[in-house]
Formats: structure tokens, C-alpha cells, sequence
């Protein structure tokens, strides 16, 4: 599907929901090659151009799945975390075509241990993290915590700065800006996981972004 390039990783995203579009086009905006799948055509309309590659088809299917040449990817993420069996059939699927890494978004921890033991080799649970580390708090700055996806870019749950605080994600221009692209955003016990450009930010937010490395690394200096 994709030509080899040493210089370059290849990542397959399984599901472009708005997780796991914002996964695809962050990795691929940074000179990765990503393939992206979802079985929703207007879907894989809407991200053709922001991808290298797009493929509309039912990655429950073992055939159409193998002929994607699953080895050849790097990492593969599965984030279509509400359908249970959907997930659970993909991430064995790919593992069993030679995946070489597989990150599943769950839904719930019982949806996560199920995962783990049809293969995946790391599961993600971006809504339950992002409630319990805002509580604990566990670093300085404003990096609260973070996961690495590639060498060169993490998911991570940062607190707004304060000149950030009573502007909107559009007067921020927080992608184009920022190189940030916000996923989620929680609010004590509420989590919007569709923020629109014109959700204003809060002090007592966070945000569930994607994020380059360098940009990380400013954002905890500060």
C-alpha cells in the first residue's frame, strides 16, 4: 500500500472518529506516512486530502485487512473505543497479520483488559486518565501528564496558560499557532470531547491534545 521509506515511519489508524483523526493527521502532518480506514465513506472523504492514504472498507474483515500489508506498519492504532467487539476483532486481526505494535483505545477498564489479552500492546483510556491525573496532579508546570506516540510527537493532558484563559480555541489558532491540536477538553466532572473553535478556555480546564515534542517540552518550561 505504502512505498518503503527508511527516513520515514508508516502508522495505520483503524477508526476516524475525531480520536483517531486527530491521531492520523498530527502523525502526518509531522512527515509520517499514516494510512487511514473507516468504514464510513464520507468520513474517509473528509480526511483524504490531510492523509497520505485513505481506505473506506470493514477492518472486521480478515481478507481486506491482510491486503493492507499490516507488517509493514510501524504502529498500528485501533481507536474506536465504543464498539467493544469492533476493537477487540481488529486488534487480534492485526496482531495475527504481524503488527508489529499495536495502541488500542478502550472504553472502560473491563473493554481494556480484553484488549490486552487479544494483543494490543498498549491500551489507551483517554477520558478515565484525564479525570484521574487532573485529581492527583502529578507534575509541575503545565504538563499534568503525557504519552509518547512517535519520536516526535505525544498525547498529552496540559492545563491552559494563563494568557490562554478566556479566549477561544479560534483566536488562539491553536493548530496553525501552536502546532496544538486539542482532542477533548474536561471541566471538572464534564468532558467535552468535541470542542468547537469557538469553546472558550477556562483556568480550571484541561486539555487532551496532540502535541510535537519541542512543543511539550516549552509548554512544562513555562
Amino acid at each position: 500500500m505504502m512505498a518503503k521509506n527508511k527516513r520515514k515511519k508508516q502508522f495505520i489508524v483503524v477508526g476516524l472518529g475525531r480520536f483517531g483523526a486527530a491521531i492520523a493527521e498530527t502523525l502526518c502532518q509531522d512527515g509520517s506516512e499514516v494510512l487511514g480506514v473507516d468504514r464510513r465513506m464520507d468520513v474517509v472523504e473528509d480526511l483524504r486530502d490531510a492523509l497520505t492514504h485513505t481506505v473506506q472498507m470493514d477492518a472486521m474483515d480478515h481478507e481486506a485487512l491482510s491486503a493492507l500489508g499490516i507488517p509493514d506498519f510501524d504502529v498500528a492504532f485501533v481507536t474506536m473505543g465504543s464498539d467493544i467487539r469492533a476493537s477487540g476483532t481488529i486488534v487480534m486481526s492485526l496482531k495475527e497479520l504481524g503488527a508489529k505494535r499495536v495502541i488500542a483505545k478502550a472504553h472502560d477498564e473491563f473493554h481494556g483488559r480484553m484488549l490486552s489479552k487479544l494483543g494490543a500492546d498498549e491500551v489507551l483510556f483517554p477520558e478515565r486518565d484525564m479525570g484521574r491525573r487532573v485529581a492527583h496532579n502529578l507534575v509541575s508546570g503545565n504538563i499534568i501528564d503525557s504519552l509518547e506516540l512517535s519520536s516526535e510527537y505525544s498525547l498529552a493532558e496540559i492545563r491552559p496558560k494563563q494568557e490562554w484563559v478566556g479566549r477561544s480555541l479560534m483566536e488562539l489558532s491553536m493548530r496553525s499557532k501552536l502546532g496544538i491540536n486539542v482532542v477533548a477538553i474536561r471541566t471538572g466532572d464534564e468532558l467535552n470531547a468535541m470542542p468547537m473553535p469557538n469553546t472558550v478556555l477556562r483556568e480550571n480546564d484541561v486539555l487532551l491534545v496532540m502535541v510535537k515534542e519541542e512543543t511539550l517540552a516549552k509548554l512544562n518550561r513555562n
